[in-house]
């Protein structure tokens, strides 16, 4: 199976979760995905996924400059945003034990 298409949705929301928990920018976001696991995010990967988050309203975006150099865009989560992740969670945690009951628990 294409894992890409599998981790489509999910990508969003994890990428949601890191910025609902501290302030943050895109290099920070895809080291923080690496370590749960996702070591196939790229920035053109995330990219996407900011843009269409901050298009929703989800996250806003302010330039700061980095310490280390250049400016840099910092992401933080939106009220709307937390609802939509909190939504999101209470929908995919549903799904999953539906799922997962099917797959693995059910005899068919």
């Amino acid at each position: 199976m294409d894992e890409s298409q599998l981790l489509k949705g999910i990508l969003e929301a994890c990428v949601l979760k890191i910025i609902s928990q501290k302030e943050t920018y895109g290099y920070q976001i895809i080291i923080e995905l690496a370590e749960a696991g996702f070591n196939n995010v790229i920035e053109g990967t995330l990219y996407p996924i900011l843009t269409r988050l901050e298009k929703k309203k989800y996250i806003q975006c302010r330039k700061a400059k980095s310490p280390l150099g250049p400016t840099r865009k910092y992401f933080s989560i939106t009220t709307l945003g937390q609802e939509h992740l909190d939504n999101y969670l209470i929908t995919y945690k549903n799904t999953i034990d539906k799922t997962n009951h099917l797959l693995f628990d059910k005899k068919i």
